[in-house]
């Protein structure tokens, strides 16, 4: 009887969680994958090094997200489309790079977008199975830059996230409490609210590069509370 009740949640939770466009949904894993590809390449990897690091990049954060919550479905195997195109997308930016142009510009501006969107569907999810809202908020964190961080993990440096730079984590919490806040409080709906999450993480990241305002750093609240006195 548990087993069977544990199903019927699962399968009405599984129901009600957000439907973004498939196209959206496999944009974001193909964004995220070519993040890692060309970090493998820079790296000089090969081609299954270069495979491996855009799976754990497209994929990654969402199988965090799915391993600390333990419920519903495990998105890499649960959607057929994702592990094979993250895969393809890895083995032709990596043979034929020249079809990424002028990287350097280009790819920040998917990754951002692929983090909006993981920080989304990642706090819907918790959201769905009825978490508190600070592990919704937390769920979107991990699904956003988790695979960033593992990727930086198996390549033996200290991941971007922990370190001094322009908002990227902190743009991804921004966008995840934005989504929560306005599901929670039904002021919108959840895709409305998604895309409100992919403005607020591409803005919070535009603004801080603009204007180049990074994250604080022990030496900079120290010398802020220096001032003070």
């Amino acid at each position: 009887m548990p087993v069977v009740a544990a199903m019927t949640v699962t399968s009405h939770a599984s129901d009600a969680m957000v439907a973004i466009p498939f196209w959206l949904e496999m944009f974001a894993v193909v964004a995220a994958s070519i993040s890692g590809v060309l970090v493998a390449r820079e790296h000089k990897l090969d081609l299954m090094g270069a495979v491996a690091l855009a799976v754990v990049c497209g994929l990654g954060g969402g199988l965090l997200r799915d391993m600390t919550l333990q419920v519903g479905n495990v998105y890499i195997l649960n959607q057929p489309m994702a592990l094979p195109l993250s895969i393809a997308t890895a083995a032709i930016i990596y043979i034929f790079p020249a079809i990424v142009d002028k990287p350097e510009k280009l790819i920040p501006l998917l990754d951002i977008i692929s983090v909006g969107i993981y920080a989304a569907t990642g706090a819907d999810k918790a959201l769905v199975y009825g978490f508190a809202p600070a592990v919704c908020i937390m769920m979107g964190f991990f699904t956003a830059v988790g695979g960033g961080m593992l990727r930086d993990g198996f390549m033996g440096v200290v991941p971007g996230i922990f370190q001094r730079t322009n908002f990227y984590a902190i743009a991804a919490i921004a966008g995840s409490a934005s989504y929560v806040a306005l599901v929670m409080s039904g002021l919108m709906s959840n895709v409305a609210a998604l895309v409100v999450c992919v403005v607020v993480t591409m803005g919070l990241r535009w603004l801080s590069l603009r204007f180049d305002i990074k994250s604080p750093t022990e030496e900079d609240i120290a010398r802020f509370l220096h001032r003070k006195k």
